[in-house]
C-alpha cells in the first residue's frame, strides 16, 4: 500500500518565476521552469544543499551546511488575494515575494501536510517542506513600488504565506499546467505542544 494517496485537490499554474543568483529576492517572470535536482539553475535557491539560516537556529548554527528543502517557493492565488485585501491593495504581485511558482484550486494551500506532493504532466514531482513563514523582505520589496504598503505584509501573509518546496523528480512546468496533489496516508498528529 502507498504511504501517499492522490488527494481530491488539483492545481493549475497561473504564474512562474526564478529570483536570480545574487541578494535580492524579487522574482523574474518565466512561461516554463526546467527543474533538476538542484532546483532551478542559476536560481537564488539553487543546490542540493544550503546554508542554514534562522528558521532552523534552534537547530544548528546559522550558515551550517544543510539538505536545501527551499529550493522552490510556492504560493496560493486564493492566499495572495487575501493578503491584498488586509494589506489595502488591489493586487500583490507575486514576484514582490520571490515566488516561483503561484497555483489556484488547492484550499487552505499554506497549510498542506509537509511531505506532500505536487506532480506535473510529466511526471516533475515537488515535495512540499513546509509552511514558508511570513518575514520582512517581501514587504520591503512592495514598498518600493507602493509606499506605506510595506510593513503591513509581514502581518496580511501570516497563515497565507506558501510553503517551500523541493523537487524530488525532474521535469518541466509550464503556464497553465495541470498539479495533482498528493498527501501522505496517515492520521494527524495527537500530540500536544
Amino acid at each position: 500500500m502507498s504511504v501517499l494517496r492522490e488527494s481530491r485537490f488539483g492545481a493549475e499554474i497561473t504564474w512562474m518565476g526564478m529570483v536570480p543568483a545574487g541578494d535580492g529576492i524579487q522574482a523574474e517572470p518565466r512561461e516554463t521552469l526546467d527543474l533538476g535536482f538542484h532546483g532551478i539553475t542559476g536560481e537564488r535557491h539553487e543546490g542540493a544543499e544550503r546554508a542554514s539560516c534562522v528558521r532552523v537556529k534552534n537547530l544548528y548554527p546559522v550558515g551550517t551546511d544543510i539538505r536545501n528543502v527551499r529550493q522552490l517557493t510556492i504560493l496560493s492565488e486564493e492566499e495572495l488575494r487575501g493578503i491584498a485585501n488586509e494589506m489595502g491593495l488591489n493586487h500583490v504581485d507575486p514576484r514582490y515575494l520571490g515566488a516561483s511558482i503561484v497555483i489556484r484550486g488547492i484550499p487552505d494551500f499554506t497549510f498542506v501536510p509537509p511531505a506532500s506532493r505536487l506532480q506535473g504532466p510529466d511526471g516533475v514531482t515537488l515535495t512540499i517542506d513546509m509552511e514558508n513563514r511570513p518575514c520582512v523582505l517581501p514587504g520591503r520589496e512592495i514598498e518600493k513600488d507602493h509606499s506605506g504598503y510595506g510593513p503591513k505584509f509581514k502581518s496580511a501573509a501570516e497563515n497565507r504565506r506558501g510553503i517551500t518546496a523541493w523537487v524530488e523528480r525532474p521535469g518541466q512546468l509550464k503556464l497553465g499546467d495541470s498539479l495533482r496533489l498528493f498527501v501522505p496516508s496517515q492520521r494527524g498528529w495527537l500530540a500536544e505542544e
